[in-house]
């Protein structure tokens, strides 16, 4: 029996670790995958933990799970970092387009995290993500998406929720869609790998067919007055629309787009940048702390 399934099967028979039992574990699988795999950071308590979600960046195309939690330990909150499939990986089981590996993969690894609470001591309702570029990219789209449980599924993890408690993230991008991004920034470029394409032209020529998949897997295509609270950090250069920002694929730029949009539905929202500060939040790891705890 896969670990994940035997794990499963303990925590539903009603075994439960105390808090002072459990240790850091690497490499669970949460899928069949060698990807498929997550460190978990127990924080020390008496009570369930809330949990940071940590999804590594690297253009969906590189990067590993490896971090450090001691800033949420410290504050008792328990961190997850994951693994998942990269795009190349999606040829392995036929998955299209593409981005539908990681960012599925997002989904799945939450809502295993969520099958484990009991054995975990986690507090199921209070799970932020992270994550930079691509993981903020995948944390956004978790962020903000229906939730993915299917209470009829044969299979119980499946059951569980995908929503997030709070979101707060570095450099995300906000859109997949060209024309739109186009628009804000005239020399952007990047995300054509997520659909199969071989360069950005070949995204923007090939927009219309593939319009139904970027809208499916662009985050703010998703936004609504239900969404969690939402931090955006972004670096660079103060963010002028319309204007060609040095690095585009991480421009403060989408952050102002998407906060327009957060901020059209009533969804709280916090946005850093370099012409804009923060008098309470430095970092997304303050603004986790900060909403996780309170």
């Amino acid at each position: 029996m896969p670990r994940y399934f035997l794990v499963l099967a303990l925590t539903l028979a009603g075994t439960q670790c105390r808090a002072d039992d459990l240790k850091p574990l690497s490499n669970v699988k949460y899928g069949e995958h060698p990807r498929q795999v997550l460190d978990f950071y127990p924080a020390t308590s008496d009570k369930p933990t809330p949990v940071v979600l940590y999804i590594h960046g690297g253009g969906w195309r590189g990067g590993d799970k490896k971090t450090n939690p001691k800033a949420f330990l410290d504050k008792g909150i328990s961190v997850v970092a994951i693994n998942y499939r990269y795009v190349q990986n999606a040829k392995d089981d036929n998955t299209e387009p593409p981005v539908k590996a990681p960012l599925s993969d997002a989904a799945r690894a939450l809502q295993f995290v969520r099958s484990m609470a009991a054995e975990w001591n986690l507090d199921k309702k209070r799970i932020g993500a992270t994550g930079g570029s691509a993981g903020a990219c995948s944390s956004l789209w978790l962020a903000f998406h229906d939730d993915m449980a299917d209470p009829k599924s044969d299979d119980p993890i499946s059951h569980e929720s995908t929503r997030l408690y709070c979101a707060a993230v570095n450099g995300a991008q906000v859109s997949l869609d060209p024309k739109e991004l186009r628009e804000w920034m005239p020399n952007y470029g990047y995300g054509a790998h997520a659909f199969g394409l071989p360069n950005f032209q070949s995204l923007i020529d090939n927009r219309e067919k593939v319009l139904p998949l970027i809208k499916a897997y662009s985050p703010i295509e998703h936004v609504s007055k239900d969404d969690p609270p939402i931090a955006l950090i972004y670096g660079g250069e103060v963010p002028v629309v319309g204007a060609s920002p040095k690095d585009p694929t991480h421009s403060g730029i989408m952050g102002v787009k998407l906060e327009e949009r957060l901020k059209d539905v009533g969804v709280d929202v916090v946005l850093i940048h370099p012409g804009r500060t923060h008098p309470k939040y430095k970092s997304s790891t303050d603004y986790l702390i900060d909403r996780l705890l309170n």
